[in-house]
């Protein structure tokens, strides 16, 4: 690498011409930097309060992928919308033409713990926080590994650029560009952060499976004899909040890969939503808002105390916040560990049909990742109180390239070879849907994660469910037996049948675009339609 490369990082030989180039700064000179710009304010304790304008989430529709040859037959274009090798070339050309004389900042990263497996990505930005955002969320190289940084894909994230949909083939003035081939990613007319942590996910997501690792969107943990879990859940269903136990080791809370050395952690920080974030309910996460480094978007700050309101979501109700995983007290300090003995999907069902915890074969283990199920409640307005079904493939479908049954496939290979138990924990209602029933103790599910887990769920007695086929314990010590069978729960059992049986329908309506590239023994697992005739007579209250 050339003196001139060293300084600016790479740009130049991207035909990049920039003005003032700030390589790899910490988090001291970005700090003092992003307060000197106006770019954000200080809170008490310090944590930094940034705002992300128009944009507070991702921009899902205004992301594409380039249509080529070599991404022809790999990507799952059902779910990822392309754009033309053309569109992209014209949009690359705009965006270096944006930067030329610009400050900008830049720095070298790794994705991934696994030194066997990382990604070397250059992240490029014209926003210092940003750039400070994705040091947290990143891997940052030891001293000695900047010698010689080899960046395989570069980022470049300019939210003051604004696309032209029919020059460039895209939706909106906001656009995310992937190319696989030129290895770049685009992001423009958008302030919101994490479309830079997504994408090194999506990259990710494409290049692991073709080395036979899996790339999953999940937390991690490990305890002390080096059990650990897989956690797979969508927004709401407790991913985080289960996997940071104070008795077991947080290894990551979003983003790792399976490989033959074990599971590791893609990033060096976390990304926690903080709406109505509770110190009680979550004490570690609590305290990095109060703590010097944090970077939270869309957090409502009194402009004179400068104290937080948590609770309000007049900015946004997806307000996060970012730091480095090192501020959790028990957090893995490599990001890595062996090979898991559990892995958990969560759901959080609001139609109050689902079991509290049930233990799933290897083929509906597949069949249940496939279908990435939780549910919603359908808004807050008065009398509104229907559930709504969400189906998202492999608990995270919109940065999954590739076809989901790929990374279904690689998933039950991983469980058989390892000897994996799988379980499917509902975090959601009980005692009837939503508006009627109430939610799932938390205290009893963590004492049934906690049994499978310690493995003295191994030896409980178990029944079929009528509806879903997967096996659930009859009674666990220190639970509530009643929880276990959801039916029993309901004070209009008719009414449960009905909804189960709709709910099934639901599964099986989904998972039609799955059949054709699944093997039979997996399509054996759906649920089924009709619920079975009880054989004993229930007993009179």
């Amino acid at each position: 690498m050339s003196n001139s490369e060293v300084r600016d990082g790479g740009l130049e030989s991207l035909g990049i011409k920039a003005g003032t180039v700030h390589l790899n700064w910490n988090e001291a000179r970005l700090y003092e930097e992003i307060i000197r710009r106006g770019e954000g304010e200080i809170a008490e304790g310090g944590a930094l309060v940034v705002k992300t304008g128009e944009h507070t989430g991702r921009s899902a529709k205004d992301k594409f992928t380039v249509r080529d040859a070599h991404t022809e037959d790999q990507v799952w274009w059902d779910n990822n919308a392309s754009i033309s090798p053309e569109h992209f070339s014209t949009l690359w050309n705009d965006f270096r033409a944006h930067m030329e004389g610009k400050e900008l900042f830049v720095q070298q990263l790794f994705g991934g713990a696994d030194k066997e497996h990382r990604l070397p990505v250059r992240v490029v930005n014209e926003l210092s926080w940003h750039s400070l955002f994705i040091r947290h969320l990143l891997r940052v190289p030891a001293a000695d590994e900047y010698e010689g940084f080899d960046a395989q894909f570069t980022i470049v994230n300019l939210p003051s650029f604004k696309a032209d949909p029919e020059r460039h083939g895209c939706r909106s003035e906001t656009v995310i560009g992937v190319d696989f081939e030129r290895k770049l990613v685009l992001i423009g007319g958008t302030s919101y952060a994490g479309e830079t942590k997504k994408s090194v996910f999506t990259i990710l997501n494409y290049l692991l499976p073709a080395k036979g690792i899996m790339p999953m969107h999940c937390s991690v943990n490990v305890g002390e004899d080096d059990d650990a879990a897989i956690f797979f859940g969508l927004s709401g269903t407790g991913k985080t909040t289960l996997s940071a136990d104070a008795s077991r080791t947080l290894v990551g809370d979003d983003e790792h890969g399976w490989s033959a050395n074990g599971l590791f952690n893609f990033e060096g920080g976390c990304y926690a939503k903080m709406i109505r974030l509770s110190d009680e309910a979550e004490p570690e996460i609590f305290a990095t808002t109060k703590m010097w480094g944090t970077v939270l978007e869309n957090v409502v700050m009194d402009p004179q105390t400068r104290v937080l309101d948590l609770d309000d979501a007049s900015l946004a109700e997806n307000s996060r916040g970012a730091y480095p995983i090192s501020a959790i007290p028990n957090a893995s300090e490599t990001g890595t560990c062996g090979q898991p003995k559990n892995l958990v999907m969560l759901t959080c069902d609001a139609f109050g049909i689902m079991p509290p915890i049930a233990k799933l074969t290897p083929a509906q283990a597949m069949y249940h990742f496939l279908s990435g199920y939780t549910a919603k409640v359908a808004g807050t307005e008065k009398g509104v109180n229907e559930p709504a079904a969400t189906f998202s493939a492999c608990f995270g479908a919109p940065f999954m390239p590739r076809h989901p049954a790929e990374y279904g496939a690689l998933l039950r290979e991983l469980i058989a070879e390892h000897n994996v138990d799988c379980w499917l924990v509902n975090t959601g209602w009980t005692g009837g849907a939503y508006g009627t029933g109430h939610r799932m103790p938390i205290k009893a599910t963590r004492a049934l994660l906690n049994a499978a887990l310690d493995g003295s769920l191994k030896g409980a007695n178990y029944r079929e469910d009528p509806n879903f086929g997967f096996m659930v314990p009859v009674a666990v010590d220190g639970v509530d037996a009643s929880i276990l069978d959801p039916r029993s729960t309901w004070s209009d059992k008719t009414a449960y049948d009905t909804q189960a049986a709709k709910l099934a329908g639901m599964f099986i309506e989904n998972f039609k675009k799955f059949e054709d590239h699944v093997q039979p023994y997996v399509r054996a697992a759906a649920p089924k339609l009709q619920v079975e005739a009880r054989q004993v007579e229930e007993f009179a209250e």
